[in-house]
């Protein structure tokens, strides 16, 4: 759960601390919140929060969200993986279908 990641040294997790850059992106039935956000220390990372709207049975609307933080030291590595498996989708899409890792 996010509440482990509370205590981690100079970052803040509650919802007031500095947004720098807010990108929202809307696909289909999902919206996508990337923002950028400074901790006390004036150290940066990204929030990447997908927002789902759902109804329960009376028809009373609510949103399910999943967020991860990423944090800088760890951007090129994630850009390289997420690179990657887009690659196979698209490879996939394309008929050709990926060798088993």
């Amino acid at each position: 759960m996010m509440e482990d990641y509370e205590n981690n040294e100079g970052f803040d997790y509650s919802d007031d601390r500095d947004e720098v850059y807010s990108k929202v992106v809307k696909a289909g039935k999902r919206t996508y919140f990337l923002d950028v956000k400074a901790t006390r220390n004036n150290d940066y990372y990204l929030t990447i929060t997908e927002s789902k709207k759902k109804f329960d049975d009376n028809g009373n609307a609510s949103f399910e969200k999943h967020k991860i933080f990423l944090y800088k030291e760890d951007f090129d590595k994630f850009t390289e993986g997420l690179e990657e498996v887009m690659g196979v989708v698209r490879a996939a899409l394309e008929g050709r279908l990926p060798e088993k890792y």
